[in-house]
């Protein structure tokens, strides 16, 4: 069973699209975040999410959210990704899946295709979305309302 509304996003660390360590404890309970988990990078569905929250990210920032995005591609895969597309935000490689079975992504058709889910958390890491849906495009516009609605 997967996280849910009201749990607290789990600690976690990965490397990111830089190359860098990145460990959840310094953004996850300080700012609200949007955690959104996607199949591989490069493919159209995962073009178009990803496309999407960089299209608003400023958006997400100007409201004091942090956009994540996570997969099982690795760091290459995810510094071509980020650079083709000009992603403003972090993409983290979770190349063993820890992540996505810390959170309890499904996943989708026989459980050959890595599942598509977003999490919107509170500045205090408290999750108030979980959106867990085939169609990319439709995240953004999600997580961005449950974002405004949190600092209104």
């Amino acid at each position: 069973m997967g996280l849910k509304v009201g749990d607290k996003i789990p600690f976690f660390t990965a490397k990111d699209s830089r190359g860098d360590d990145f460990d959840s404890h310094f953004l996850i309970g300080h700012k609200p975040v949007v955690i959104y988990f996607y199949p591989k990078d490069d493919t159209p569905g995962c073009t178009t999410q990803a496309c999407g929250f960089r299209d608003q990210y400023q958006d997400f920032k100007e409201v004091g959210a942090e956009v994540i995005g996570i997969s099982s591609d690795g760091l290459e895969s995810h510094q071509r990704f980020s650079s083709k597309y000009k992603l403003p935000f972090l993409l983290l490689s979770d190349e063993n899946k820890k992540i996505r079975n810390l959170f309890g992504v499904p996943s989708r058709i026989f459980g050959l295709l890595p599942g598509r889910v977003t999490y919107v958390a509170d500045k205090n890491g408290v999750i108030q979305m979980v959106f867990n849906g085939i169609f990319a495009a439709k995240h953004i516009p999600k997580a961005l309302e449950v974002v405004k609605q949190l600092i209104s």
